[in-house]
């Protein structure tokens, strides 16, 4: 396992969640587990993983959410990634359409934060 000698990044993986599965709850999940895939290899390099899903959902169920097509949603989905965006180092862009995602590199962009769209371009990782 390589660890990077500087501080860690934490890094926000950004990717396709809701964007064409029709909020089908078994594509979502299928979404979900390819935004995770990058999280074992940013975390190996020594850095801190994020997704914005991982923070966003509890909080939907906490507010009494049934789902990500709940009207609450739009209140907790994009502003959840925003505020990450807030801590964070750096941003992961994985391939596919999703306007969540696309907002997220923006406001990185707007950040001065960089944004890696392979996870071999991230610091540390092993090819």
């Amino acid at each position: 396992m390589f660890m990077t000698t500087t501080k860690p990044l934490m890094i926000l993986i950004a990717g396709p969640y809701r964007s064409g599965t029709g909020d089908h709850p078994d594509l979502l999940a299928a979404n979900l587990r390819r935004l995770e895939e990058a999280a074992w290899p940013i975390f190996q390099a020594g850095h801190v993983p994020m997704i914005g899903e991982w923070v966003a959902l509890p909080v939907l169920r906490g507010a009494g959410a049934d789902g990500v097509n709940d009207p609450i949603a739009q209140d907790v989905l994009y502003p959840t990634a925003e505020r990450l965006l807030q801590h964070c180092d750096a941003v992961l862009r994985l391939p596919g359409a999703s306007t969540g995602a696309d907002q997220d590199v923006a406001i990185a962009r707007e950040r001065g934060l960089p944004v890696y769209y392979d996870v071999a371009d991230v610091p540390g990782v092993a090819a």
